[in-house]
């Protein structure tokens, strides 16, 4: 095996059923609205070697990244890695092709040569990466259709009433959202029914849906659905509508036993472990993989490796979010994050996944809402191409701002309001954040969350105070998927 040159690529190994990348968060994830643009490589002039994050990984392979491309991970074995070596050794690093290929060997250097560059490991002297910017194609939609909830998590930012959303106000929130998506030309919507906990309104969600569905058929417009959910209530009956509905479900789950109960309990201040367990075993046993939402904090770091072992044993697909402070958190000061602990806390559970690797890519779901899938230049899509609706039809920015509406469902075209609007949360390029513009990563962090770093500094236009953490778990992660990779390459060995 080690005298044929090797390159293996994320792109080698993207699973087709994977599930959205837009799905797998409660937040408003960051569309792929951004790209870096390459000129077609010419290999006949001199190449060089690009900044790439490099690892060495077990048996004489490495780990590259190239953080100005969208190659992805890209896993080398040791001759490949040495006619890749072969561009920085002598007095200049720049070498013409010609000048490195094995005279005895010219086809076999060339491919491999060839291949290195289209790896985006290699490139030509001349070559100038550039960003592309591109319209959205997805308009999502946080739709709040109850303010109410059988739970009382600790870190939860919603003043908790009885009021829900009625029939009229839904029906005219699908309206607005539709409204929008056309004079903005967007392709695809996107609704996330959200509370409070939204299975307390179901009768509302089903209605919605079916309203949207037949909407969005009289104006071509394709439309998905997600219901995120505490997971403590759901039946048999709401189950066979969601297989029926194709409403895709979110359920929230911090921990196993104590480490969960310690902040998602019921008003009555016991846990509620017990009751979502058994909701994912029955949305399992009916076919569903429901997508599990891990808030982190620092009440529960201790234990989030026997989390994620919880979920990669029934082969669930997450993601971790990080503890955001907010009004309602604020008499709960042990939920904070401490750098150190949650940088143990995650590096201990990516042990576990890499004892028991998954065959989907966890590039996009594992630090909070860096998503190492696809580049992006903003955290996320708040500001513009994101609407939060609350259950009496008032329109926020971002879900945690849904007390401070800028405008309603009323509106000719909400979304002029939300890109307009300079007074609420400014969701800003990673290019303008003090602290991020040199920074290796800033493609795929774009500097955390902007309520976050707002709420810490007072400022939209610095790094997030989670920047420590991120850049000590961001080579882990890479890691992980370099082993991911190498795992599939040797299964797809031993078959042939």
């Amino acid at each position: 095996m080690n005298e044929i040159p090797i390159i293996i690529t994320t792109s080698n190994y993207k699973t087709a059923n994977e599930p959205d990348q837009l799905f797998q968060c409660d937040c408003a994830c960051a569309d792929q609205a951004f790209a870096f643009t390459t000129p077609t490589p010419d290999l006949s002039a001199p190449l060089r070697h690009p900044f790439l994050h490099t690892q060495a990984l077990p048996n004489g392979h490495t780990l590259m990244f190239n953080p100005h491309r969208d190659n992805g991970v890209a896993v080398v074995n040791a001759p490949a890695k040495a006619i890749w070596q072969t561009f920085a050794t002598g007095p200049d690093p720049v070498r013409p092709m010609q000048n490195v290929v094995d005279k005895a060997q010219p086809d076999h250097y060339a491919s491999t040569i060839t291949k290195l560059v289209e790896a985006g490991l290699l490139e030509p002297a001349n070559t100038q990466v550039q960003v592309r910017q591109f319209a959205a194609q997805t308009l999502s939609a946080w739709v709040h259709v109850t303010n109410e909830c059988n739970l009382r998590c600790d870190y939860c930012y919603i003043r908790k009433t009885e009021d829900d959303m009625s029939e009229d106000i839904g029906r005219a929130a699908v309206d607005a959202i539709f409204r929008s998506a056309r004079k903005h030309n967007f392709k695809q919507v996107k609704l996330k029914f959200a509370g409070g906990e939204a299975t307390m309104n179901l009768k509302r969600v089903f209605d919605i849906h079916a309203y949207a569905s037949e909407q969005a058929n009289k104006i071509g417009l394709s439309v998905d659905t997600v219901i995120l959910s505490n997971g403590v209530s759901i039946g048999e009956r709401a189950i066979a509508q969601f297989i029926e509905r194709g409403i895709r479900v979110s359920i929230s789950l911090d921990g196993v036993d104590e480490y969960h109960d310690a902040q998602r309990k019921f008003a009555n201040g016991q846990g509620s472990f017990r009751w979502v367990s058994r909701t994912i075993d029955k949305l399992i046993a009916k076919g569903i993989k429901p997508f599990i939402s891990i808030t982190l904090s620092d009440r529960n770091a201790d234990g989030l490796a026997q989390t994620i072992k919880y979920v990669i044993d029934r082969d669930l697909p997450f993601n971790i979010n990080f503890f955001r402070d907010n009004d309602c958190a604020a008499p709960h000061s042990d939920l904070k994050l401490r750098d150190d602990r949650v940088i143990d806390a995650m590096l201990q559970a990516f042990s576990v996944i890499e004892a028991q690797l998954p065959t989907r890519s966890l590039l996009g779901s594992l630090v909070d809402r860096a998503q190492f899938d696809q580049p992006h230049d903003k955290t996320c899509s708040v500001g513009d191409a994101y609407l939060v609706i609350d259950h009496q039809g008032q329109i926020s920015k971002c879900q945690m701002e849904i007390e401070r509406p800028v405008t309603s469902i009323f509106a000719d075209d909400p979304l002029a309001f939300i890109h307009s609007d300079k007074i609420g949360i400014q969701n800003l390029r990673v290019e303008e954040k003090e602290g991020c513009r040199e920074c290796e990563w800033k493609y795929w962090c774009a500097g955390g969350c902007p309520a976050l770093t707002f709420r810490a500094t007072g400022r939209y236009d610095v790094k997030s105070p989670n920047c420590r953490i991120y850049k000590a778990i961001y080579p882990a992660l890479l890691r992980l998927e370099a082993m991911r990779l190498l795992r599939l390459a040797k299964l797809d060995l031993n078959c042939n």
